[in-house]
């Protein structure tokens, strides 16, 4: 690593970690500071960093892991490439911070370890690209007027996706699929598959590479849940696999829909424990408007907001796509959003599937109707649960649960419920545009 920066004129390598809410934070470091880094680490003070400290226990040091070293060459310039390292957060006697979200994923990953099991995501990221991100609350411009899998030509971001795939292929992170989304501006670029904290690594990674390529077209990215009442939001549909060893412990060639005992209890822990980590999988007040759409009767929202699962059934929560290889055999969690944390969302729902693995959960009946088009006694009547419909109803069910609270662990667990509790009131009482153009002339 260290010859690599040498040969290839590296100035800048950047440390890189992420706090509670899912924010990239990083310090530049010069080459000739790095062997020191390495033995020594970072200090910062973790009470300015959100979720990791308190004041009177502020000293926290950032320590580079550097099997996640990689050169950025399309950050290039006058002053050389760039290149960048994750860190794992310590205290000062280097054990592992409880608030670094690295370390709580690492924690569940454990315990999957223990049981024999290596976690797999592969996240499908939807995001969309506007011709500016106006500060003061306005409607942005999507960059163009395009649709579903549409092949266009942006008139401001030219060739942007290939561009951006480009980008995150010559650091290492394989790109499987991608193409428009839905919504004008919406686009989608699917990863392939790796361990959990890879992809969550790799998650962080992209949302930078994405936000830059695209400042360089001169446009904006962004991963709001749902920037456009009346379009589509975006998600991170996430499918999920357990290995043993070389084996797809979530297939078993006998079973009528080639599902495992363990895929089926995994499948129902996600279920029964949905509406606990929902506060996590979709954490921002705008999240709950892409679950539970203004209806558009010329648009597909496949917001899925009633817990079920489904063979092939996209309005479900949990989808078990068909697949051909057995080592393909997965299963799909829609709910979540791509502005979510990555590793805590990874943490919870590893954790719901682990509970139901231990518990022996019993799958119940799949759902193969378009759960949106029921009506709600109809959904009553099949026993569908509801999501969460706000962050409040959200953190009120999460505060309850002891599954989130054991895998978060305590100090991220109460921190987060506090945050979000902050960000309901303040939502709560402000004054919308809505209210005023509602109400203002008319009372």
């Amino acid at each position: 690593m260290l010859r690599t920066l040498e040969e290839r004129d590296i100035r800048f390598v950047r440390l890189w970690f992420t706090d509670v809410l899912g924010t990239l934070k990083s310090v530049s470091v010069a080459p000739a500071e790095l062997e020191a880094a390495f033995d020594e680490g970072i200090g910062f003070d973790g009470s300015a960093i959100e979720g990791f400290a308190r004041v009177f226990e502020s000293d926290m040091i950032a320590m580079p892991d550097p099997t996640t070293f990689q050169v950025f060459p399309f950050e290039g310039g006058v002053s050389g490439e760039s290149a960048r390292m994750f860190c794992d957060v310590l205290l000062p006697d280097r054990t592992p911070s409880w608030a670094d979200p690295r370390h709580v994923l690492r924690r569940a990953l454990s315990r999957a370890a223990e049981k024999g099991f290596t976690f797999y995501t592969h996240p499908e990221i939807e995001f969309f690209l506007l011709e500016d991100g106006p500060n003061d609350g306005s409607v942005p411009v999507p960059v163009d007027a395009g649709g579903y899998f549409d092949h266009t030509t942006h008139a401001v971001a030219r060739d942007f996706r290939r561009q951006a795939v480009l980008a995150l292929e010559r650091i290492g992170i394989s790109v499987e699929f991608s193409h428009h989304e839905v919504a004008p501006g919406q686009q989608e670029i699917d990863l392939r598959y790796a361990d959990a904290l890879t992809t969550a690594d790799n998650v962080m990674t992209f949302r930078h590479v994405v936000k830059e390529v695209a400042l360089s077209h001169g446009v904006q990215a962004t991963f709001m849940p749902k920037p456009f009442t009346d379009q589509p939001g975006s998600g991170m549909h996430t499918h999920l696999s357990l290995f043993e060893g070389e084996r797809n412990a979530f297939h078993d060639a006998s079973d009528p829909m080639k599902l495992s005992k363990v895929a089926r209890a995994f499948i129902a822990g996600l279920l029964v424990h949905a509406r606990e980590y929902t506060a996590v999988t979709n954490q921002w007040v705008n999240s709950y408007k892409r679950l539970f759409p203004q209806a558009l009767p010329d648009r597909i929202t496949e917001s899925p907001a009633y817990v079920c699962w489904g063979h092939l059934n996209r309005s479900a929560l949990v989808r078990v796509p068909a697949y051909g290889k057995p080592n393909s055999a997965r299963v799909e969690v829609r709910s979540i959003d791509s502005a979510a944390n990555p590793y805590l969302a990874f943490a919870v729902m590893l954790g719901a599937g682990l509970k139901g693995i231990e518990e022996g959960y019993e799958l119940p009946p799949g759902a193969e109707d378009d759960v949106w088009a029921l009506s709600n006694a109809e959904r009553k009547a099949a026993g569908y649960e509801t999501l969460p419909e706000n962050l409040a109803e959200a953190i009120d069910v999460m505060a309850g649960s002891e599954l989130v609270a054991e895998v978060l662990g305590e100090h991220v667990f109460d921190y987060f419920l506090r945050n979000k509790r902050a960000e309901w009131e303040q939502y709560r009482r402000e004054v919308t545009p809505y209210e005023r153009e509602r109400y203002l002339g008319a009372l």
